[in-house]
């Protein structure tokens, strides 16, 4: 056996034995592509987005016009395997970066759906995707902007900003900020967002394990317009931070469901071999010193699950109507 397999076992043994479940050991492919992916917003892959519920990896959006959604993937799709790996309990590193790889592969997914009884095996070849990760609209026969960030990368602030010139240019008075299946993101990404949305002062405080704590501000260049955000089991982390700098700093109301609690900041060592270990160094507090990993914040009004892709939205109906009423109030 190589040394280099022994060494690698021995760091993955260390990895698990924190009983942290967002440390991980990454393998060196995966690593490379979250180094240079994940930050980008442009991959090389599928074009779904995926996240973890119960164990399980989940389809939670397939984007129009990629491999995966003309093959059929939806929204609900659970993935049991990517090739010949099972993915219960599989971190959504792992998992994605098993997705991704270079232009013109193959990738085989299993994928049970619900009321279909057997598995679906699906062979989809990878291209290159340039995903955006926001995308708005004036709602209809309203004077109500709405934003839907799916997650935080490099070029999101400015593709929010775009947004909001746009919609300040058809009289918006009012915004609803969808951040439902938001699995989070860039930390610096997400506190330039925010100023777009929170009024002069904290956003986030970093408390670190080891060092000097940090506090990431705004200088308070936000709309200053009735404000409402959307959440749900699924935003976490970066998604958590500007939900809860918003509420924290009454900037707005929030709308949905308990987000998914994950308050903690990583950060990615690499290793002579070209792998790496994700090690959590520290965690986030809201502006009111809130901790909210494995907690998650409480929605102002609560609404049950619905989706945003598919069928009936109640609860962007429930937003627009909360919208409103504050609009009127701020009359």
């Amino acid at each position: 056996m190589k040394t280099t397999t022994l060494v690698d076992g021995a760091i993955r043994g260390l990895v698990d034995s924190l009983d942290d479940p967002y440390s991980t050991y990454l393998e060196p492919d995966v690593l490379s592509k979250i180094l240079q992916e994940q930050i980008k917003g442009t991959i090389d892959g599928l074009g779904i987005l995926v996240g973890a519920k119960d164990g399980y990896l989940v389809v939670v959006r397939s984007y129009t016009g990629t491999p995966a959604r003309r093959k059929g993937i939806i929204e609900g799709d659970v993935i049991l395997k990517i090739g010949d790996r099972d993915t219960k309990n599989m971190d959504l590193e792992t998992a994605v970066g098993l997705i991704k790889g270079p232009v013109n592969t193959k990738v085989k997914l299993t994928i049970k759906r619900a009321g279909v009884f057997d598995e679906q095996v699906f062979e989809i070849t990878r291209e290159k995707i340039n995903v955006p990760t926001a995308e708005g609209r004036l709602l209809p026969r309203t004077k109500i902007g709405y934003i839907s960030i799916e997650q935080f990368t490099e070029g999101t602030p400015q593709e929010v900003k775009n947004i909001l010139e746009l919609l300040k240019k058809q009289d918006m008075n009012g915004i609803i900020l969808d951040l439902r299946d938001n699995p989070g993101g860039e930390l610096r990404s997400t506190v330039k967002v925010a100023e777009y949305f929170v009024p002069k002062g904290p956003v986030v405080y970093i408390d670190y394990r080891f060092g000097k704590d940090e506090t990431c501000s705004v200088e308070g260049h936000n709309l200053k317009m009735s404000t409402v955000v959307l959440v749900n089991k699924m935003s976490a982390s970066a998604a958590e931070i500007l939900a809860g700098a918003i509420k924290d700093r009454k900037a707005g109301l929030l709308v949905g469901e308990k987000t998914f609690g994950k308050g903690i900041v990583q950060e990615i060592f690499t290793l002579g071999d070209g792998a790496g270990v994700k090690l959590t160094t520290a965690r986030y507090l809201t502006p009111s010193k809130n901790d909210i990993n494995k907690k998650g914040i409480v929605p102002d009004v609560y609404v049950e699950h619905s989706s945003k892709y598919v069928g009936k939205d109640t609860q962007l109906q429930k937003a627009v109507e909360v919208l409103e009423k504050m609009m009127k109030e701020a009359a």
